[in-house]
C-alpha cells in the first residue's frame, strides 16, 4: 500500500510539468484553487496556533500567531515576523497568560 501511494504521488508531482502550457484552465478554476490555497493554509495556521493536544493551547500561543499573521499581512521580511510572534508569545508568558 505505501509503495503504491509513493507510486501515485510521484506521478501526480509529474503531471504538473509535462501537462504545463498544454493544458489551460478557464479563469473561473484558477480563481477557486487559489481560494483553495488561501482556506487550506488558513484552517493550517488555526489548527496549529489554537490548539494543542486536543485542547485550547492558551493565550499566549494565539496571540503570537496573530502578530505573525498581522506582521505578514503588513509584507514583514520573515525573520520579522517570527520575532514578532516570538516575542508576542514570550512578553505574554512572561506576565503569566500562558
Amino acid at each position: 500500500m505505501v509503495m503504491a501511494l509513493a507510486v501515485g504521488t510521484y506521478a501526480f508531482r509529474l503531471v504538473g510539468p509535462a501537462l504545463h502550457g498544454r493544458v489551460e484552465l478557464p479563469a473561473r478554476m484558477r480563481e477557486l484553487l487559489a481560494a483553495a490555497a488561501v482556506v487550506l493554509l488558513v484552517a493550517l495556521l488555526a489548527t496549529g496556533g489554537l490548539t494543542e493536544g486536543g485542547g485550547f493551547a492558551g493565550w499566549a500561543r494565539t496571540a503570537g500567531v496573530l502578530v505573525a499573521g498581522v506582521l505578514a499581512w503588513r509584507r514583514a521580511p520573515f525573520p520579522v515576523v517570527v520575532l514578532g510572534a516570538a516575542g508576542a508569545a514570550a512578553l505574554l508568558r512572561a506576565v503569566g497568560l500562558g
